[in-house]
């Protein structure tokens, strides 16, 4: 993350670049064809990945025993003990893996217990690489998730939204006041930021408005109690950018579809500049 010159307003503004959120992915490849586990393990380290190889179910285990990968790719017909069996053992151990599994067979049933047992999905082989690529992007920016900052003086919001967003692998931080909003967004670069209408000190428009001019690219959803009396300040927001506006008490629903409707917008922005 880079800082800019300061703004007409005395905030530096954040300037993100397209990586500035992106690292690459720690992988396990897992099976007992070793001349398939050689040429993949070089490709995608050839693309910044860090991979390390497991011959069959029981390595993979003292694998992921011995550290954390951010996914593993695992053979769902090996010797010794299947793709299956494999992923509930590490399923035991670092439950937070995301497994995919990968056949050359007709083991259907196996691929559906696999995906009824959390498996994050199946590929085929022979391997496309682009597919799997792909892959390992889409499963990284789920672990990644958004980063996300509650600011609300009602400490029952904080704890709602952040019990229910955690748990749905977003990174949640939290402020109380604007001036403590305005504080972390210099220090971190927030994707989404829920913000109460009615704050002390300065109010949730302000707030806003002033976070606006550190990073323009910030996407805020208003949130307020009062429906009526804030109208008019709910407008000005919804009419300064504001992405929307919801009110309490919240539907949760309502907030993870607003998430991931900026998250594909967010996505497909990224996308754009990159071309």
């Amino acid at each position: 993350m880079e800082r800019a010159a300061p703004s007409q307003s005395g905030y530096p503004v954040v300037e993100r670049s397209k990586n500035s959120l992106e690292t690459k992915a720690n992988i396990l490849l897992v099976d007992d064809n070793t001349s398939l586990t050689m040429t993949m393990s070089f490709i995608l380290r050839r693309k910044g990945y860090t991979v390390v190889t497991a011959d069959d179910g029981l390595e993979a285990i003292d694998k992921v025993k011995e550290e954390s990968f951010d996914m593993v790719f695992m053979d769902i017909k090996m010797p010794l003990m299947n793709g299956l069996e494999t992923y509930k053992r590490i399923k035991t151990i670092r439950p937070e893996t995301m497994v995919t599994m990968m056949t050359a067979y007709a083991v259907e049933e196996l691929v559906q217990e696999a995906l009824q047992e959390g498996a994050y999905g199946v590929i085929y082989k022979p391997l496309d690489i682009e597919k799997m690529i792909g892959l390992i992007q889409e499963i990284r920016g789920k672990k990644q998730g958004a980063l996300i900052l509650v600011v609300d003086d009602d400490p029952r919001t904080h704890v709602t939204l952040k019990n229910i967003l955690s748990k749905k692998g977003y990174k949640v931080g939290s402020a109380s006041t604007g001036e403590e909003a305005i504080t972390l967004v210099l220090k971190k670069v927030y994707e989404i930021i829920f913000i109460e209408m009615r704050l002390p000190t300065i109010n949730g428009i302000e707030t806003y408005l002033r976070i606006k001019e550190i990073d323009p690219r910030v996407v805020a959803i208003m949130m307020t109690s009062y429906r009526q009396e804030m109208a008019d300040l709910v407008q000005e927001a919804l009419n300064k950018s504001a992405y929307a506006c919801l009110y309490k008490p919240l539907d949760i629903a309502e907030v993870l579809q607003l998430i991931e409707e900026i998250s594909v917008i967010s996505k497909a922005r990224k996308k754009a500049i990159a071309q």
